[in-house]
């Protein structure tokens, strides 16, 4: 009995000296060999992309696998950047489940992805997209680079900037410069009705419209009085001051009306008959005054008119924004300092501090 136990152990060791030292010498060592291969888009394809398409497909990416030199799960995902970023700040626009060659993107992924990389909405720019292979701990291998160019699209409010010569002496940032001028706002997505409000330091001011954060898009002066045109000479400002601008762009039409702003109300002290005026400061872009009202209601009025006037906005989750013909606000009675921020256009808002 002894002599068969002591047989079986020398069996189990020859058994695992065989395994241990013949498995370990056999076993392929896992590396990254190949790298992916892209194989489409091809080169040079071009995708304007459009908001009711977004759940469709943009495109379907395809690629050879990589190979690790054995049997290893491996993981892709397609990334793309700004052309000639060398893959800096790469976004992914897509992944595909564990060892499988192809992708679909939607329009919406590749969109967001296009923003995220600060494109032009409705401007084509030029990306470049690869495929990363990983598979666990090993060093990721990356594809072939091929070239695409995207026309993003945005949901936004479209924007009209408004660059000139007024800028710099008006509180802005640089003379005819459209990315740090001011900018109208239309009242939604794909609407042509912009507005927005705009200083001039300057009587006889010059300016254009331009509907990218630069010199493309651009509007100017039209034949007539109240028009503008896709080229022309610039448009000049009549008078020095803080300007109401209405632009349709459907009907190439404009409208400049000087603004001076104001407080009314039950509050104040001219009742709901005469203004409390309110001083513009250019660096700050805020109308204010500091002004004792009664336990009543105010609202904001332009020229000391009903023409133009802003009320409290209902829906106004914080309190603070203001809509055309909008709700008195109320207050308790005090000493306040209120300012009108209208520099954001349509999004205009107000703060009110008592002393």
């Amino acid at each position: 009995m002894k002599n068969i136990t002591k047989s079986i152990l020398a069996l189990f060791a020859v058994v695992a000296l065989s395994c241990s030292v013949e498995d370990v010498q056999d076993r392929p060592v896992i590396e990254g060999i190949d790298s992916p291969m892209l194989t489409a888009p091809t080169a040079g394809a071009g995708y304007v992309l459009k908001p009711e398409n977004a759940a469709a497909q943009a495109e379907r990416f395809t690629w050879k696998s990589a190979n690790y030199g054995g049997d290893v799960q491996v993981n892709y995902v397609v990334e793309m950047d700004v052309k000639g970023n060398e893959f800096k700040t790469p976004k992914v626009i897509g992944s595909s489940l564990p060892s499988e060659n192809q992708v679909s993107v939607s329009v919406e992924s590749m969109n967001g992805a296009a923003l995220a990389l600060k494109a032009t909405p409705f401007s084509p720019k030029e990306f470049e997209v690869r495929v990363k292979a990983s598979a666990g701990t090993l060093a990721a291998m990356y594809s072939n680079v091929i070239g695409i160019v995207i026309t993003s699209y945005t949901t936004e409010n479209p924007k009209l900037w408004v660059p000139g010569g007024y800028a710099v002496a008006s509180g802005y940032a640089k003379d005819w410069d459209p990315a740090s001028s001011p900018q109208l706002s239309a009242s939604g997505f794909g609407k042509v009705d912009f507005e927005g409000y705009v200083n001039f330091n300057d009587a006889n001011a010059e300016y254009k419209f331009t509907s990218f954060p630069e010199w493309k898009g651009e509007f100017a002066a039209g034949a007539t009085a109240g028009t503008i045109a896709l080229t022309g000479a610039n448009l000049k400002i009549p008078a020095a001051g803080y300007y109401q601008i209405v632009v349709d762009t459907e009907k190439l039409t404009y409208k400049a009306t000087a603004t001076a702003w104001g407080i009314i109300g039950s509050a104040t002290a001219g009742g709901w008959d005469n203004s409390t005026a309110m001083t513009y400061n250019k660096t700050t872009k805020l109308w204010s005054v500091t002004a004792t009202l009664t336990g009543a209601e105010f609202k904001f009025r332009a020229n000391n008119g009903w023409d133009i006037n802003l009320g409290k906005l209902k829906t106004a989750p914080d309190g603070s924004h203001l809509e055309y013909g909008g709700d008195n606000i109320v207050v308790t009675a005090g000493t306040y300092t209120i300012t009108l921020d209208l520099s954001s256009p349509r999004n205009y808002k107000y703060t009110i501090t008592k002393n």
